[in-house]
């Protein structure tokens, strides 16, 4: 199946791995940036593209075209080497390919309702698995080796989520994480904690993937709205900072971290011992911020957490500043800071805000 036309500028948005650098997908071609500087690092115009992943910092690319060219047809992945922008290997498929992850040893290719996992060196199939119908390819991936999972819907009608072992091959849970379809979901870095949220969009909740349990619920709003995206802080040891997006143009994000110290009356770096796992256990709003008006409203937007930076006040007090990357499908990026004192207030500061379409390459960049 062919995947619809977008009415949007940008085609598809993704940052690597350790959110040092975004690429994008356009009618035209694709573009890949430096998260840090907002630098155009690399630029290939030779037609539309709806997959752009990287693999960390390396020239390995993985592009799927949007089948707006004949050439680059929505059902064949390429390989791709930036260094010296030549294909590497292909493989095709008999239906559009949807999304593609990949880590250091595996790369991942969702089909509307097939997964492929393969050895990414030598590209051996390792796996297939059958899914439920999931046109719009909804995954979520950690990279890590330690947590390697993989998350998809296990149901067209209900929110229950399969996650499965992408190492060693086999299903791990599943997970009954809403009543309605899901519309979006991530994994932290470590494989650890699962977020999803449903196409009602009013509660977001969190899930330790050891045991397959609601660990908490955080309430984006009484209303409901599209969540276009969700992601976990950068932190290793556990899921301190969530963000969303939605079809409302605010921006939301709740400190984990900090409800479960409060609530457990004591710091701990293990989020498993301390973190509450009551079905009515819903986070405090006082550890809920939002920035009304982040992005135009009804545009299509990913955010990711690039960095979050903690003072000790005291023993008990500690401040927080989060740095917050949005690419918005209309071709804008913005990058914001939130700060958050002791005393839990909060301010906002738009730090960057470029149009992605129109930068400017490096004379050593791509074209």
């Amino acid at each position: 199946m062919a995947k619809q036309p977008s009415s949007y500028s940008i085609l598809c948005a993704s940052f690597n791995q350790d959110a040092s650098y975004f690429a994008i997908g356009t009618r035209l071609g694709f573009k890949l940036f430096e998260a840090n500087t907002g630098r155009l690092c690399y630029q290939k115009d030779i037609g539309a593209f709806s997959v752009v992943e990287m693999r960390f910092c390396s020239s390995l690319l993985a592009i799927v075209g949007a089948g707006e060219q004949p050439a680059l047809s929505p059902r064949r992945l390429c390989l791709f080497n930036t260094t010296t922008g030549t294909a590497l290997q292909e493989l095709n498929f008999l239906t559009s390919v949807l999304v593609v992850r990949l880590n250091k040893l595996r790369l991942i290719v969702i089909l509307q309702d097939k997964i492929f996992i393969y050895e990414i060196d030598s590209l051996a199939i390792l796996s297939t698995i059958d899914t439920v119908p999931n046109p719009k390819g909804l995954c979520a991936f950690s990279y890590s080796l330690d947590g390697c999972f993989l998350a998809v819907p296990a149901s067209i009608t209900r929110g229950s989520v399969l996650v499965y072992n992408v190492m060693e091959l086999h299903s791990h849970c599943e997970i009954d994480a809403h009543h309605s379809p899901l519309a979006a979901m991530v994994l932290s870095s470590n494989g650890a904690y699962l977020a999803t949220a449903s196409e009602q969009g009013t509660i977001i909740r969190v899930h330790m993937i050891s045991d397959g349990i609601k660990s908490y619920s955080v309430r984006r709003g009484a209303y409901p709205s599209t969540i276009f995206s969700l992601s976990f802080g950068p932190s290793v040891q556990l899921p301190d900072v969530l963000v969303a997006t939605s079809s409302s143009g605010s921006l939301h994000v709740f400190m984990l971290e900090s409800a479960i110290n409060q609530r457990s009356g004591r710091s701990s770096s293990f989020l498993s011992s301390v973190m509450p796992v009551s079905i009515g256990d819903v986070l405090d709003p006082a550890h809920h911020h939002v920035l009304h008006n982040a992005v135009p409203e009804g545009v299509k937007s990913y955010a990711v957490i690039r960095k979050v930076d903690k003072t000790a006040e005291s023993s008990v007090m500690v401040s927080v500043r989060a740095t917050i990357s949005i690419i918005a499908y209309n071709g804008y990026f913005w990058e914001y800071s939130l700060s958050i004192n002791h005393q839990n207030q909060t301010s906002w500061s738009l730090e960057r805000e470029f149009n992605l379409l129109t930068a400017i390459p490096d004379i050593a960049s791509g074209s």
